[in-house]
C-alpha cells in the first residue's frame, strides 16, 4: 500500500470507531456524564464543605482534575475493548487482519476511536463541573498533552483486552477487578501526601496516579509526583504497550484459529 492508501484506510477505521459510539451517544457519552454529575453532588457539594481544603483548595476544585481523568480512561478503555471484541465476535476483523492494510494503521485506527470518546466525554464532564466550579486552568499544554497521552495508553490497553477475551464476560473482568480499584486508588479524592509512608510508596506503584496528578497539575499546579517522571512513565507505557499490541495482532492471537 501507498501512503495515500494507507492514510483512506486509517480515516475509513478511524471513522468507523467515532460513528460507532457516536451514534448511540445516549448509551455511550451521557450515563458518563450523569454519573460524574453525582461525584460532584455527593463528593464535591455534601462531602466537599465538611472535609474543607485539601492542598490548599476547595475539595470540590481539587477533584475535578481527577474526575475528568476517571472518565477519559474508562471511556477510552471501554470503546476499544467492545469494539474489537465486536469484531472478532462478529468475525470481520479477520477480513482487515489478511488485507494489505499493515497491522500499525488497524491499531492506529482503533487508538483514534478510543481517544475521540475519550476526550468526548472527557469534554462532556468539563463542561458539567462548570455547573459547580469555576474553571481554572494553569497549564493548558499539560492539561491537553496529559489527556491524550493518558487516552491513548489506555486505548492500547482495551485492544489487548479485546484480543485475550474469549466472551463478553472476559472484557469486564479487567475493568471490574483491575481498573476500578487503581482508579479509586489513584489520588482523585485525595493527596498521597495525607497517607502515612509506606502508603505514599505503594500508592507509587500504581500507574494512574501519574496521569491523574499530572493532570490536576494543567488545572491547578500542582502535584504529588515530579512532573517529568509522569511523562516518563506513561511515555513508556504507551511505547511497550503498542509494540506488545503490534506483535499480537501480527501473530493473529485469539483471532486467526
Amino acid at each position: 500500500m501507498n501512503t495515500h492508501e494507507k492514510l483512506v484506510a486509517l480515516k475509513t477505521i478511524a471513522t468507523r470507531e467515532i460513528l460507532r459510539f457516536s451514534r448511540i451517544w445516549i448509551q455511550t457519552v451521557l450515563p458518563p456524564v450523569i454519573t460524574t454529575a453525582l461525584y460532584f453532588v455527593i463528593f464535591g457539594n455534601l462531602i466537599g464543605p465538611r472535609i474543607g481544603k485539601m492542598d490548599g483548595f476547595d475539595y470540590m476544585e481539587f477533584i475535578i482534575p481527577g474526575l475528568i481523568m476517571m472518565a477519559v480512561i474508562t471511556n477510552s478503555y471501554g470503546n476499544v475493548v467492545s469494539s474489537f471484541y465486536g469484531s472478532k465476535f462478529q468475525r470481520h476483523i479477520e477480513e482487515m487482519i489478511i488485507s494489505p492494510t499493515p497491522n500499525y494503521i488497524i491499531l492506529l485506527g482503533y487508538i483514534c476511536g478510543g481517544v475521540a470518546r475519550g476526550l468526548t466525554v472527557g469534554i462532556a464532564v468539563t463542561i458539567v463541573s462548570l455547573v459547580f466550579h469555576p474553571l481554572n486552568i494553569h497549564n493548558f499544554w499539560v492539561m491537553f498533552s496529559m489527556i491524550i497521552l493518558t487516552a491513548i495508553l489506555f486505548s492500547l490497553a482495551g485492544l489487548i483486552n479485546g484480543v485475550f477475551a474469549k466472551s463478553f464476560d472476559d472484557i469486564a473482568i479487567i475493568p471490574t477487578f483491575v481498573l476500578t480499584p487503581l482508579t479509586y486508588l489513584g489520588g482523585i479524592f485525595y493527596s498521597i501526601s495525607m497517607l502515612p509512608e509506606f502508603w505514599q510508596n505503594m500508592s507509587r506503584a500504581n500507574p494512574i496516579l501519574y496521569m491523574v496528578n499530572a493532570f490536576r497539575y494543567g488545572f491547578l499546579g500542582i502535584s504529588d509526583i515530579s512532573l517529568m517522571t509522569s511523562y516518563v512513565i506513561i511515555i513508556a507505557f504507551i511505547i511497550t504497550l503498542y509494540l506488545f499490541s503490534l506483535h499480537l495482532l501480527k501473530k493473529g492471537h485469539g483471532i486467526r484459529t
